[in-house]
């Protein structure tokens, strides 16, 4: 059974147990010690309220949640970031001579274009220091632009870019680039002679169901010029042993990031989630080619969630879905990027064939 009404957001906590239970009352008050986001409320609020119950994977991303994501891309069992970071290793310059390109000048000689980088969800930027690096050695300089929700990681990212990479002028842009008008995101135009370069990098596009990503894709081209490009890394489909072991590593640090988006609630919106009532639970769904990620309900059990007057009944075994990671199977990302209104303009992989890094022009 699942209850609610509209939250009163004036909220003051009581009490925090130690492992991040936040019980309190609302009183209604101005001078609340709580203030609630009221996009964390309203999607919290229809998640748990569906069935089967659901969160959206961005609310991963608090300061914990972050801080844990970096270091399960350190784990052995975590192939895609050491992977897709060889490919860029390996592939950066060709790839940003692709991505520029020649273009032809008033007077008919072939001049190639300087670019711009634009990145999703940068984060920390960490892989991306690598294209970076390229576009400084082939132009001089380069203006670079790392769209993020998070303003301190954006923040972080700029000191360290513009402290390691001389040339970068970092300017960050605080934005969800997942949802917004069809018409492009809202981006600063290029000059004459830019194009501009997206990076969609990190296998992020696998986080979103088909016609999600398709729809995500199709709005990034619709703020693109002709001739701008898109570098786009997908995770390719592998056996299922190591695709579960990279969500699921021995040492619990994925299972520790899953159940802290629960921590988050109890924080945020004074829940009482008991997180060792709750297990981490990684499955390889083949029939849609994408790894799942849940929180199963160990027993039969009520949470409340007081910021938002909302009850939660969990019967024995029943999950909450936090996360998708789509795999693709070869060229399936260049016929992807096609319906969306890119043209194939390269592709690179590791040996093992297990992620791919492919560029897309707009037409």
């Amino acid at each position: 059974m699942t209850t609610f009404v509209f939250p009163t957001i004036a909220f003051q906590t009581e009490d925090r147990a130690a492992d991040g239970r936040v019980t309190g009352k609302l009183d209604g008050k101005p001078d609340a010690k709580l203030d609630i986001d009221q996009r964390v409320a309203e999607a919290v609020r229809r998640g748990l309220s569906s069935r089967p119950r659901r969160l959206p994977p961005w609310l991963f991303y608090d300061q914990a949640g972050s801080r844990l994501f970096d270091e399960i891309t350190s784990r052995p069992e975590y192939y895609l970031t050491r992977t897709e970071r060889g490919i860029l290793a390996a592939h950066a310059q060709a790839m940003i001579a692709r991505a520029a390109g020649p273009v032809r000048n008033q007077r008919g000689a072939n001049q190639p274009p300087r670019l711009r980088i634009t990145e999703l969800g940068a984060g920390s930027a960490d892989k991306t220091r690598l294209l970076l690096k390229a576009v400084v050695e082939r132009q001089g300089n380069v203006l670079y632009e790392p769209v993020d929700v998070s303003a301190s990681a954006l923040d972080a990212a700029r000191e360290r870019i513009e402290r390691e990479i001389a040339g970068v002028v970092v300017a960050p842009r605080v934005m969800d680039y997942t949802h917004g008008s069809r018409r492009g995101l809202k981006l600063e135009p290029t000059h004459a002679d830019e194009r501009r370069l997206v990076l969609y990098i990190g296998s992020s596009i696998g986080n979103f169901d088909p016609p999600e990503a398709m729809r995500l894709l199709k709005r990034v081209r619709a703020g693109l010029k002709p001739g701008d490009g898109l570098l786009l890394g997908v995770d390719l489909v592998k056996d299922e042993a190591t695709l579960l072991a990279a969500y699921d590593d021995v040492a619990g640090v994925t299972a520790d990031f899953n159940l802290n988006l629960l921590a988050r609630l109890n924080r945020e919106l004074a829940a009482d989630f008991y997180l060792e009532s709750f297990a981490h639970r990684a499955i390889w769904n083949v029939s849609e080619s994408r790894i799942e990620m849940h929180l199963e309900s160990r027993i039969a059990q009520k949470v409340r969630l007081t910021a938002l007057n909302l009850e939660v009944e969990f019967a024995q075994g029943e999950t909450i879905h936090t996360e998708n990671s789509y795999k693709y199977r070869p060229r399936q990302a260049e016929t992807v990027l096609a319906e969306a209104g890119f043209a194939a303009a390269g592709s690179w992989t590791d040996e093992r064939g297990w992620f791919a890094v492919c560029l897309g022009r707009a037409e």
